[in-house]
């Protein structure tokens, strides 16, 4: 038995930042964001909109797509990094948003390597026997955490969210072996310091701008480099496969040079790696299966994809997957109109 992505969905807000917008209040240029990052916007979501709108976007548009029935998913895993709040899980206002009312929904929040995490446990628990279709949602509203006076991380961050339905399956395809890894001793160059239970919120916190992300912009770009190189080999191998044999390249979008860094370590020619972070820059959990919705239709049946990441904690991993068979599309126009009668009919 085995877990297979069988439908992908993703969301970005309409509101575009570019480079110009943020070099016209921080100390930068439109060219050296681009050099520097490889990213020439980013999309923000408005003041009232949360992660779990986000989300719930994001699922929307992925059944909308496919046939899906809402009351086939048994579990919702959310990877996220920046909550609706820091109690109720937010998974339980996804649930009850998206109408998944026969799932129980989680929270998980391995910051930029969160949705590989999520993927790793919903396969284990399909592979467990115990259950058979999970969504797994990777979302994040990282303009709720950004500092935009702090050029170093106002550049780099959008929001954004993505989902994925994984399914049982007895064929070959599907999710293979994978290796993810944690060092905490670098927590403290990538972190949001204050509002946690370690610095609660307070009148300090709040005017040493403590709520907001701060990072060790070069250490943490070593680290990353060196961490999603080694364990993409060390995945490679523990799944018996060469550079050769992988078809596509799926790595979390932080940084150009750190995507370009990585592939070249590989020895993996520049066209065969994913890469949309011109468009949405680092929207943290949500890069990997944003990446998967963009790039969808480039996917055949039985390629080989590897997909690597890092973030904050230090938190890294790799995994090989053999893509599946898709789920039925679904006739979206037909699906509209028979949601509008549905609305209808309940408000009547």
């Amino acid at each position: 038995m085995n877990a297979v992505i069988t439908a992908v969905g993703g969301y970005v807000p309409p509101a575009i930042l570019n480079n110009k917008k943020i070099s016209e209040t921080v100390d930068t240029s439109e060219e050296w964001i681009e050099k520097r990052t490889g990213i020439l916007e980013r999309r923000i979501a408005d003041d009232n909109v949360a992660t779990s709108d986000l989300a719930c976007a994001a699922i929307d548009n992925l059944i909308k797509n496919y046939k899906v029935d809402r009351g086939e998913i048994e579990v919702l895993i959310l990877a996220t990094a920046t909550p609706d709040h820091i109690l109720a899980p937010t998974a339980s206002k996804v649930c009850e948003m998206s109408g998944l009312t026969n799932a129980f929904g989680l929270d998980l929040n391995a910051a930029c390597s969160g949705f590989l995490y999520a993927l790793e446990m919903g396969a284990n628990m399909i592979e467990s026997g115990r259950y058979e279709k999970i969504m797994v949602v990777g979302a994040d509203k990282m303009s709720s955490i950004v500092d935009y006076e702090d050029r170093n991380t106002c550049i780099l961050f959008g929001d954004g969210a993505g989902a994925v339905l994984l399914e049982k399956t007895e064929s070959g395809y599907g999710l293979m072996k994978s290796i993810l890894r944690t060092d905490g001793s670098g927590t403290a160059s990538l972190l949001v310091p204050a509002g946690g239970s370690k610095e609660p919120a307070a009148m300090q916190s709040l005017l040493h701008r403590d709520h907001y992300l701060k990072q060790d912009g070069s250490f943490v770009f070593k680290r990353a480099v060196a961490s999603m190189s080694q364990v993409s080999q060390d995945v490679l191998a523990k799944n018996k496969l060469d550079s050769d044999d992988i078809d596509w390249v799926v790595p979390h979008q932080a940084n150009l040079r750190i995507i370009n860094a990585v592939g070249e370590s590989l020895n993996i020619p520049s066209e065969k790696v994913k890469v949309n972070i011109q468009r949405y820059g680092n929207t943290t959990s949500a890069t990997i299966p944003l990446c998967l919705w963009d790039f969808k239709d480039d996917f055949n049946e039985g390629q080989k994809l590897l997909i690597t990441t890092f973030g904050a904690g230090f938190s890294w991993g790799a995994a090989c997957l053999k893509w599946g068979v898709m789920r039925e599309k679904r006739d979206v126009e037909t699906f509209a109109k028979t949601a509008e009668i549905e609305s209808v009919l309940i408000e009547q």
